[in-house]
């Protein structure tokens, strides 16, 4: 099994920044992609920005020029820096990895329990 744990979620006003991370341990083969989504209440979850192994990322039209996704792959570890927030960023990010357990094996995917980000003045 693999965990997802997220930290640096909060409450921050318009015009703001935050830094999400994201950690993965446990029985890790390896890791593909990484990526975060959002779910804001009465929506559906949605995705925000994904990295591969390689550093290939993609945003979300929403966030382009404003989130940056990067990875740290000796840390199994997956950031999301989020500046110039607006209140429709409000939401629950949730870290996702598709990771691999055991040579051979397909990967699967892993989901954090989310972290609250909220923007408000």
């Amino acid at each position: 099994q693999v965990q997802l744990v997220e930290s640096g979620g909060g409450l921050v006003q318009p015009g703001g920044s935050l830094r999400l991370s994201c950690a993965a341990s446990g029985s890790i083969f390896s890791i593909n992609a990484m990526g975060w989504y959002r779910q804001a209440p009465g929506k559906e979850r949605e995705l925000v920005a994904a990295i591969t192994s390689g550093g290939s990322t993609n945003y979300a039209d929403s966030v382009k020029g404003r989130f940056t996704i990067s990875r740290n792959n000796a840390k199994n570890t997956v950031y999301l820096q989020m500046n110039s927030l607006k209140p429709e960023d409000t939401a629950v990010y949730y870290c996702n990895a598709n990771a691999n357990t055991r040579w051979g094996l397909p990967g699967v995917d892993y989901w954090g329990k989310g972290t609250l980000v909220t923007v408000s003045s």
